[in-house]
């Protein structure tokens, strides 16, 4: 026996070593692509040439401005700054009506002073440029509800669905309570003055609803573009009315950027895009753009990023070999259009920015021979016309982005908040076209595919996991042999524990798709840290009780006494701090701890070491 103890000891360290290894080589793994972009100097001299209202000005003062301050500004430079709505005043974004002959010396004084973080002309995006408005179509009626899922009449038009995968998917995901803002011409959502409530979305929950064009809370539609990009996104399905929409179970946060000509301000797009990520939003979509850079723009992108915040854009429609923005800036995923038989449509942008493409449709068209033109159909206002409603096909990039935006919001309802690995996700499950000539100028990394991407979401870490929970597991036995203190016998209920606590049954969902999308099973498919994810939903994914050592602690506080619960409970412990481990090195989500902690990796290190140190004890003699 002494002659083996050193043999024993050496495993162990080897062991730990392999450990520490494991989590380098699982962060470096699963980073995300770095993209800087331009400088903030070179947006702001490209946002001078854009197209620009003469005679307003933007100001973005520090956060931290205090009113005496901005009253020196207005004094010394003879402007006034007005907020440019009711929402800004945290974001201390302004605006100044100036003399058009003065502008530019005016925005020269302005960025030299410290107060202020960018003074640019204001400028006005629009929908997706370029999109072909005679590609307005009507669907033919058809007749009631059909058998089988789903059930809506004129889902048989929407080829678009199947092309992303979406019969598979909504087997398995339906979006799970996570808000989407749809930064549009607002949203059919309620009546409301002449407004009028979409049929088939009644019964799609809508939160925290803004017009940043009138700035009023109610954000209704006045054009037919914001209500049917929702529609793809969440329209009701399976309601024995209508059509689908890519996720079921989605809130939708209808923010109107536009008015009725489709038009809008970059200073309400910019407040608009903060507002969403301050008010719960995991998704934005925007089916709208330009073609010059605006550095208040770009700034509420990263902010809303790093918020954790998807922000899903379309590329633009002027057939070009450049991108649009704001669907051209780093933490945009830029998205564009392909038609029935997967070619990128004859009006989509392509070029090197392009993320992802999905369909867009092309109304000139019937391939697939329906008797309806091949656009994107949903159910919207008529054009123009809020009282009135209608089954229209659509084409555009505007109509690609919402179904990326919708499988992304599949994806966060699977416990992936963090909006890089959203994308790269998206990405890496991405296919090729058939029967089309694939090249990433025009496809970026491929067509989206919905069940794969929400597949990858649930399971694809899990066994990462487990592997990490049983190097753990054996340096821990190791190291208590070494010393002789191993006092419980090891066994298959020690595995069974690691399992649970790391990964749960992370292979059941490429076994058993729809058996794990069942809620207890769904809940047993994650490591028990994640469990908080059908207890609480994704808003509260990262919840710092689940994401600690609590839980070991009580359930071991509890069974210690019982000498056959010490083998599973330690194997939980163990389990847990895998799965810690795991997300110090791979933020899937954030975790939500108080600041005084220093950041989310601090506190699941921490909490991983008293983990192992809770199985230690359960393990000893």
């Amino acid at each position: 026996m002494d002659e083996q103890q050193p043999k024993r000891g050496g495993v162990g360290r080897f062991l730990w070593f392999f450990v520490l290894l494991a989590v380098v080589v699982l962060w470096w793994h699963f980073r995300p692509d770095g993209d800087p972009g331009a400088t903030l100097q070179a947006q702001q001299a490209d946002a001078v040439t854009a197209p620009t209202d003469p005679d307003d000005i933007l100001v973005d003062l520090q956060d931290d401005v205090t009113p005496q301050a901005i009253a020196a500004i207005e004094r010394d430079i003879g402007i006034r700054l007005c907020l440019v709505d009711d929402t800004a005043a945290a974001t201390k974004l302004y605006r100044a009506h100036v003399d058009p002959a003065r502008r530019d010396a005016i925005l020269a004084e302005l960025v030299r002073r410290p107060e202020v973080e960018i003074a640019e002309p204001d400028a006005h995006f629009m929908l997706s440029p370029g999109e072909p408005a005679e590609g307005i179509v009507r669907a033919p009626d058809v007749g009631p509800a059909h058998e089988g899922y789903p059930n809506d009449p004129q889902y048989k038009f929407q080829w678009h669905l199947n092309q992303v995968g979406m019969r598979e998917a909504w087997k398995l995901a339906d979006g799970n309570g996570v808000i989407v803002a749809v930064l549009d011409t607002g949203v059919g959502y309620e009546d409301y003055k002449g407004f009028h409530l979409l049929p088939d979305l009644k019964g799609v929950t809508f939160v925290e609803p803004y017009d940043f064009v009138a700035n009023t809370k109610h954000a209704n539609d006045d054009h037919g573009h914001g209500s049917h990009v929702t529609g793809t996104i969440a329209q009701v399905t399976n309601n024995a009315l209508g059509v689908a929409g890519v996720a079921r179970n989605v809130r939708i946060m209808p923010l109107k950027v536009l008015s009725a000509g489709g038009s809008g301000s970059v200073a309400g797009i910019a407040d608009a895009i903060r507002y969403a990520a301050d008010h719960g939003a995991k998704v934005i979509n925007m089916s709208l753009g330009g073609a010059f850079p605006s550095s208040v723009l770009k700034k509420a992108v990263a902010y809303a990023h790093g918020k954790g915040v998807t922000v899903v854009c379309a590329a633009g429609n002027e057939s070009r070999g450049r991108v649009g923005y704001p669907a051209a800036y780093p933490g945009a995923v830029a998205v564009s259009a392909t038609q029935f038989d997967e070619a990128t449509t004859f009006y989509s942008n392509y070029g090197k920015d392009i993320d992802i493409a999905a369909p867009g449709g092309n109304t000139r068209v019937d391939q697939n021979g329906d008797g309806m033109p091949d656009g994107v159909l949903q159910n919207t206002i008529t054009l123009g016309d809020p009282t009135t409603n209608g089954y229209f096909g659509y084409m555009g990039t505007s109509m690609a982005a919402p179904h990326v935006a919708g499988i992304a919001a599949l994806v966060v309802g699977e416990g992936v908040t963090d909006p890089d690995r959203v994308e790269k996700i998206l990405k890496d499950t991405a296919r090729k076209p058939d029967k089309q000539t694939y090249t990433t100028d025009k496809y970026g990394a491929g067509i989206i595919d919905a069940p794969k991407a929400v597949l990858k979401a649930r399971a694809a870490t899990g066994g990462y996991q487990f592997g990490l929970g049983l190097l753990m597991a054996g340096a821990v036995a190791a190291s208590l042999r070494r010393r002789g203190g191993l006092g419980v016998k090891l066994g298959p209920s020690y595995l069974a524990g690691v399992l649970v606590g790391a990964s749960g049954l992370f292979f059941l969902p490429y076994i058993a798709p729809d058996l794990s999308s069942l809620p207890v099973l769904h809940a047993l498919t994650h490591g028990l840290p994640s469990w908080d994810l059908s207890v609480l939903g994704p808003a509260g994914h990262g919840n710092a009780v689940f994401f600690s050592a609590l839980v070991p602690l009580a359930l071991l506080a509890v069974g210690y006494s019982v000498p056959r619960a010490r083998a599973p409970l330690a194997g939980l412990a163990i389990g847990v701090a895998a799965h810690l481990a795991f997300f110090a090195a791979v933020p899937l989500t954030a975790v939500h701890v108080p600041a005084m902690f220093g950041g989310g990796a601090l506190w699941l290190a921490a909490n991983a070491l008293a983990c192992l140190a809770l199985a230690r004890l359960a393990l000893r003699r």
